[in-house]
């Protein structure tokens, strides 16, 4: 029998792009929870599902078969781990959880009781992201010299102070790199390779009552012998689309939000003028979150979903599970002590 019936704990904006992917992929969303009874009940009339709100009454619905986690970035484990105890399947928005201590107890829960987890990262599966994937794999690139993430974003004091969990370490986990520059640092990992030193300088430079940065600045040295950069803000008004440059001795590509932008290689091959033809079309529509937190799309997380419910029926793990979930937290927390240590620090 096909698993297809979810439950989202945590009602909150990005839940709701849960939801839509969910019924995109032909799935049910059959249950939510919030601690706020409010906020379950909102959610339940606007998709159709039933509302929850005891916790525990919540695990115990036998429909459920895959729970997805959408609460604060700090409050990813304790839901994830008793979803995991009641035998659900686990889907966890980014960052898998803010340390990677606590990345590894969710990871460990879900091992012991067999079940699949999953940390989002929809970027992954853009077609732009497959094909600068598959260009490296085969060796257009020649030898790996840069790569970098660039996330030039911006949130008004508004975004922070609207709810009291934002721009905290406890519950955000960090600032503009860890909640919104860790999909740029992900697909940098996943295309460049681990990584194998970092120094950092991060600050608090244009935004007040909060714990965490709004600017960073990191440089890498990846396990390859290549370099690269991170640069991250929320405050660079108006707001730009996010980019990832990678260079090799023989080749070089830039991707602007989901659109190639650069492709650049020493030797032509099929599919280039293709590719340079898609290039000129501009795909992307929106700001992709440069500026509202809301202006991004659903299809990558359902292209996601369908991937995990795919491992599930064929009993083989995600494209993305929980230790490709673990490395991006992994680095921004080395970038993080790096900064507030003023000096290098190596990854294990």
């Amino acid at each position: 029998m096909k698993v297809k019936k979810f439950g989202v704990v945590g009602c909150g904006m990005i839940s709701r792009f849960h939801a839509r992917a969910i019924r995109e992929i032909g799935a049910e969303l059959v249950a939510c929870y919030d601690r706020l009874p409010i906020g379950a009940e909102r959610y339940a009339e606007e998709f159709g599902c039933k509302a929850y709100h005891d916790f525990q009454d919540f695990l115990k619905d036998p429909d459920i078969e895959v729970v997805t986690i959408c609460t604060p970035s700090g409050a990813h484990l304790d839901p994830a781990v008793a979803a995991a105890k009641a035998g659900k399947h686990v889907i966890v928005e980014k960052p898998l959880e803010v340390t990677v201590e606590r990345c590894d107890e969710i990871i460990d829960a879900c091992e012991k009781a067999g079940v699949t987890l999953s940390t989002i990262f929809p970027s992954r599966f853009h077609q732009s992201s497959l094909l600068l994937k598959q260009a490296i794999e085969s060796g257009r690139f020649g030898k790996l010299t840069l790569g970098d993430a660039i996330v030039k974003w911006y949130r008004t004091q508004q975004y922070y102070d609207s709810g009291v969990w934002r721009g905290t370490w406890k519950l955000d986990g960090g600032g503009a790199l860890m909640n919104q520059a860790i999909h740029s640092v992900d697909l940098l990992l996943w295309l460049m390779g681990g990584v194998d030193q970092v120094s950092a300088t991060c600050g608090l430079v244009a935004h007040e009552n909060i714990e965490v940065e709004d600017v960073c600045v990191a440089s890498l040295r990846f396990k390859n012998g290549a370099l690269g950069l991170l640069e991250a803000t929320t405050a660079a008004y108006p707001g730009y689309l996010k980019r990832i440059e990678m260079h090799g001795d023989k080749g070089s590509a830039v991707i602007e939000e989901e659109d190639i932008v650069k492709w650049d290689f020493a030797e032509p091959a099929e599919g280039d003028a293709a590719i340079r033809e898609m290039m000129a079309s501009k795909l992307t529509a929106t700001g992709g979150g440069a500026a509202d937190p809301a202006a991004i799309g659903h299809q990558a997380h359902a292209k996601q979903f369908k991937d995990v419910l795919d491992a599930i029926e064929n009993g083989r793990k995600p494209l993305i599970d929980g230790y490709e979930g673990r490395k991006s937290v992994e680095v921004i927390c080395a970038v993080y002590k790096a900064a507030q240590t003023g000096a290098a620090v190596k990854l294990a």
